[in-house]
């Protein structure tokens, strides 16, 4: 063995042991084609355990192993990077998956370049691929594919040295109309995303920093040559080993749409609140403070809406101040008012005998309550005079039969809440005997006390009742039941 022959040997064999502990994967192959060696970490990336197991050659191995492109297409006869370096060319960031031949289920990807060793003459010596594993980070890759894919809202993605789109997703092209090779390729200003924006400055100056884009309206050109307002925002990604930046729309055209379609609602409420003919007003759902009030609120109390609008009722002097709480309490959460009777003030004159209604509503995104009365002053006078007409012939109730006094009572009920619970045990003694059809005079000395004190008592169960005279009295415990009538009217 001459010297050169054992230099070679000698200069290879450091070579392995240098490279051996690389976690990068080296192949030796021979100008002849032979694998001559492998280091541990390529025999890894190709699932084998021994350099044997590679192919004794460059034939063996493409039929051992498949290899195939990213974008799925197979590598062809003499396009494997094995086959590559012997034909002395020099290549780098080849990215293959690799396959064994007859098992789909395992692969790996490999970062492949070439490397020419030669010997003193300058003349090929050994050939070498440099495997990196970058299966890990087609993993991830195929992670940010499947969600970029799958991910609702539109988006692209632009490569930032050129500024070109090189992904769209299915949300940006259904919300456009274009179709993909439409869109990859193009710049960002042929199809541009900050067109009328209102910070385009910004925009354009943070996309050539690679920096974060805010969020900002814009509109993007249909193919059709229509437009769709946006809202637009960057976010700077690596995709790869090249610096990107992907842009994530909003579209803006189904919230004017809601929008409008809400002013347009509100328009018309303000017109039919406006023309309904019962008064009503529109207050503040906190406080009950006026917010609004109708032309038929005006016409009937006298007051312009310049009188009550930004003033709670009381103040402005339209109810009593226990009306409010009354009106609060009904509309705790889920709860209204209905046909309530309550007393509304006039500007000028009496006040007016109303039956109320509220409901809470949301109107301009503000907690409202819409209240609405009808006048009942008439009706309300109209019962009165009757209830008077039946008092006068009531003085001396104990000549009525049974029957009558129950359609009288029916005549008039009672319109509070009061009971007789409300009484105290000598007040219901007194009510008893009242009911019986005694006067005061026989009251006091039936129950032994003095006359002052009867008419006292009298006169509290009159207020704890809601009733101002014997008759309505007579009329409210028949009404409730507790009516007795004197022994003549029995008879």
């Amino acid at each position: 063995m001459n010297d050169r022959v054992l230099q070679t040997q000698t200069d290879r064999r450091q070579l392995q042991q240098i490279i051996t502990g690389l976690t990068e994967g080296v192949m030796l192959i021979e100008p002849d084609q032979r694998i001559v060696w492998a280091n541990e970490a390529a025999l890894k990336m190709h699932g084998v355990d021994k350099v044997a197991e590679l192919g004794a050659d460059v034939t063996q191995y493409r039929e051992r192993f498949r290899l195939r492109y990213r974008n799925n297409h197979p590598l062809q006869e003499g396009q494997y990077p094995i086959e590559r370096v012997i034909a002395g060319e020099c290549f780098s960031d080849v990215i293959v998956e690799v396959f064994p031949a007859h098992d789909d289920s395992v692969n790996w990807v490999h970062r492949v370049r070439s490397l020419v060793l030669t010997n003193s003459d300058g003349e090929p010596d050994c050939l070498a691929l440099i495997l990196h594993d970058a299966s890990e980070w087609a993993s991830a890759e195929n992670r940010f594919e499947k969600t970029f894919n799958a991910n609702p809202a539109p988006a692209v993605v632009c490569r930032l040295s050129d500024q070109r789109y090189i992904k769209v997703n299915q949300g940006f092209l259904e919300m456009t109309g274009y179709v993909r090779e439409q869109v990859i390729g193009r710049s960002v200003y042929q199809l541009d995303v900050f067109e009328n924006a209102d910070r385009r400055d910004l925009a354009v100056e943070r996309l050539g920093e690679g920096g974060t884009i805010p969020q900002m309206e814009a509109e993007l050109r249909l193919p059709d040559g229509g437009h769709k307002p946006v809202v637009v925002a960057g976010q700077p990604i690596d995709i790869g080993e090249e610096a990107c930046m992907l842009f994530t729309f909003m579209d803006l055209e189904p919230r004017r749409k809601a929008e409008s379609t809400l002013r347009q609602s509100e328009e018309r409420f303000q017109k039919a609140f406006r023309m309904l003919p019962v008064p009503s007003a529109v207050l503040r759902a906190e406080d009950l403070v006026f917010l609004d009030i109708n032309e038929a609120f005006s016409a009937a109390t006298g007051y312009a809406s310049e009188d009550v609008v930004g003033r709670a009722g009381e103040e402005a002097g339209v109810w009593p101040g226990e009306v409010p709480s009354k009106i609060a309490q009904r509309l705790a959460p889920g709860g209204s008012v209905r046909n309530a009777d309550f007393r509304i003030g006039r500007k000028e004159g009496d006040a007016i005998d109303a039956l109320v209604s509220a409901e809470t509503v949301t109107i301009n995104g503000q907690d409202c309550v819409l209240l609405a009365w009808l006048d009942i002053t008439d009706r309300k006078r109209s019962e009165l005079e009757l209830v008077s007409a039946i008092e006068t012939v009531m003085q001396d109730a104990s000549w009525f039969s049974r029957s009558l006094i129950e359609k009288l009572a029916n005549v008039k009920r009672a319109g509070n809440s009061a009971e007789l619970g409300d009484l105290t045990k000598r007040e219901r003694d007194v009510f008893d005997s009242l009911c019986r059809g005694h006067s005061d005079k026989e009251i006091a000395k039936e129950l032994g006390v003095a006359l002052s004190t009867v008419r006292n008592h009298v006169a509290t169960i009159y207020a704890k009742l809601d009733v101002h005279s014997r008759g309505e009295a007579l009329l409210w415990a028949r009404d409730h039941g507790c009516f007795v009538a004197s022994k003549q009217a029995q008879s």
